[in-house]
């Protein structure tokens, strides 16, 4: 039994040292590369392969993994400076930048510390940028520095394996004295808008106000023009009666018959009369005159009347 005992014993050491090798075998063997990262495995200290998420497998002792690379979008936030436009004024910049590794391998071995050099590379392009332009050509066009960053920082990172996607300046502080003045020029800019929008709307009225009138004084002329073309018509239509009943008068007086004669002297008469009476500077009328002359008159154009009638019957 002892024996028995014994051979077990010095059976169950080597049994269990080849089964922890067998582990530890396995276990260099067989990897997992979690989703949204990439391995790469060296072989003698080599770079050999890009090792996908999922199942794989390596060749123990031999190979091992070299540098476990993120592949998803990352954020970098890139540390406020202190950055001198092109006038010489004092800004502060802080901005944020989004990349993406494309490539692992050229993550890994073409640059040491990628973050780092991707934040280095920012701020050195940042200062280039904005120390190119004036504090209010910077402070009013961040989609344009952004732009130029994003190209520029993309460009130089590209042999790093890496998409700079979005760079975005988060905020430029000028100087408080700075602040004052801008303040000071935006109120003087309001004011100045206002002023020349109050001016606009006064001449706006003066200039509805004189159409206006302009307006009234060309209906008043066309009224007056059309009054005085009928007061013309209407003088050239008594005309046109007075030089009718002139010519039936002097026929009558051609043809012998003195009553048309009385008829038209007492007409005329009797307009002077009524026009003296009319007069608004009379007030009281004294004219001699033949009563017996008058009543002639009149009966003469009673005659007229009474001839007329009877050459009607």
């Amino acid at each position: 039994m002892n024996d028995l005992s014994n051979l077990f014993a010095s059976a169950a050491g080597p049994a269990i040292a080849l089964v922890f090798f067998a582990v530890i075998l396995i276990w260099m063997t067989v990897k997992t590369v979690p989703q949204g990262e990439e391995w790469t495995v060296e072989r003698f200290g080599r770079y050999t392969r890009t090792l996908p998420p999922g199942l794989r497998f390596l060749v123990p002792i031999v190979d091992k993994v070299g540098a476990k690379i993120n592949m998803m979008e990352t954020v970098l936030d890139i540390n406020s400076q202190e950055v001198i436009t092109k006038d010489n004024a004092m800004v502060v910049a802080d901005a944020i930048a989004f990349y993406q590794v494309v490539d692992a391998a050229q993550a890994a071995y073409e640059v040491r510390d990628l973050e780092r050099a991707l934040r280095n590379l920012s701020m050195t392009n940042i200062r280039s940028v904005i120390g190119s332009m004036d504090l209010d050509e910077s402070l009013s066009n961040r989609d344009m520095i952004n732009s130029r960053l994003l190209g520029v920082i993309d460009e130089a990172s590209q042999s790093w394996g890496v998409k700079v996607t979005r760079v975005e300046i988060k905020d430029l502080a000028p100087p408080a004295d700075i602040n004052e003045a801008m303040a000071r020029q935006m109120k003087a800019e309001r004011t100045k808008r206002a002023d020349i929008l109050q001016a606009e709307g006064h001449k706006q009225a003066a200039i509805l106000k004189a159409e206006g009138e302009r307006e009234s004084q060309i209906r008043e002329a066309e009224g007056r023009r059309e009054a005085a073309f009928l007061d013309a018509e209407a003088r050239e239509r008594g005309a046109e009666a007075e030089a009718k009943a002139t010519q039936m008068v002097s026929k009558a007086i051609a043809e012998g018959d003195i009553q048309a004669i009385n008829y038209f002297v007492a007409n005329k008469y009797t307009e002077a009369l009524r026009d003296i009476a009319a007069s608004p500077n009379s007030k009281t009328v004294m004219i001699p005159l033949e009563a017996t002359g008058l009543l002639g008159s009149i009966a003469g154009i009673a005659d007229i009347a009474k001839a007329v009638t009877g050459k009607e019957k």
